[in-house]
């Protein structure tokens, strides 16, 4: 708890969604089972384990401390996510919610929903991966694999893209993302199609070659995609997909997964691709073992 509070007293609120504390990088002895982020006006703390009232009251009490010290007498909105056993509970613990609720990242707009489910339909980790598409998008057909809310296409599109395609199981997490996209203008230059990757290759291939392809799966979902075993089945294919001068950005959030096995699953079923950086995660996100942390891989196919 005292390092907690200690690390409370570095933080800052801003205007963007960001995270502000990452107990689960290991880096904050007995803190490995708490994270806090800010989606202003709304602070949310999250415990991956057990956690009893009275620590939960504890945390409270901190958090609003360095609230005080930051904004005043300004009412403090803190939402509790507690996730256990495989089980998810969302409490508001003070304040309120907006409703709807908008948040900004890197001059865009994004909404989310607290609330409701364990994912709040921004991925705050992704914040760098996002910036670098924003970057390296103009003029540029982009292929948005499982897009969930589209945060990348409305990058790609704030970039200078010339058109996105996105394409996520989830037809609910599509209309979020379209959403997004006229949030920030993007009536035109996006498609979104509600199928399953593996069996839509044909479609896909159509509206191709793409000049970036971004691949942001969930490590482990049953009847989505299983890291595992699914990994090998995209990476056969994604090569035929990717432009000859193309940039081919591969994401694996999975602890138990490392960086080699993201690059021996590429060496197998990709050899034609040829690794060339591996993206910054935000310094917040700071792990004990890389291995551990986000991973975001930049490939291109190899020279001829």
């Amino acid at each position: 708890m005292q390092l907690f509070a200690k690390a409370l007293q570095a933080v800052t609120l801003g205007d963007d969604a960001e995270r502000l504390f990452h107990g689960r990088g290991g880096m904050y002895d007995g803190c490995e089972h708490l994270c806090l982020d800010w989606f202003p006006p709304v602070l949310l703390l999250t415990s991956f384990k057990s956690i009893e009232e009275n620590e939960v009251a504890l945390l409270t009490k901190c958090i609003a401390e360095r609230w005080r010290q930051l904004k005043g007498e300004c009412q403090l909105n803190l939402v509790f996510q507690h996730r256990c056993a495989g089980q998810t509970q969302t409490h508001l613990l003070q304040g309120e919610v907006p409703e709807p609720h908008y948040v900004d990242e890197n001059g865009a707009q994004f909404q989310v929903h607290l609330l409701r489910g364990q994912n709040h339909g921004l991925f705050l980790d992704m914040r760098a991966g996002r910036a670098w598409v924003k970057q390296h998008s103009k003029q540029r057909k982009v292929l948005n694999l499982f897009a969930y809310t589209c945060g990348f296409s409305v990058m790609a599109l704030q970039g200078g893209a010339d058109e996105v395609v996105n394409i996520d199981m989830s037809k609910g997490a599509l209309s979020i993302g379209k959403q997004n996209h006229l949030l920030n203008g993007f009536a035109h230059g996006a498609r979104f199609l509600g199928h399953d990757i593996f069996k839509s290759w044909g479609k896909l291939t159509k509206f191709g070659p793409y000049d970036l392809i971004v691949a942001d799966p969930p490590s482990n979902q049953r009847g989505s995609f299983v890291a595992t075993k699914d990994y090998a089945r995209l990476l056969k294919r994604l090569p035929s997909l990717l432009a000859e001068q193309g940039d081919l950005l591969l994401c694996l959030n999975a602890p138990e997964l490392d960086i080699a096995f993201l690059k021996q699953q590429v060496e197998e079923q990709s050899p034609s691709l040829m690794f060339i950086e591996q993206l910054a995660n935000p310094e917040v996100y700071l792990d004990k073992d890389p291995n551990k942390a986000l991973k975001v891989l930049r490939y291109q196919h190899k020279p001829t």
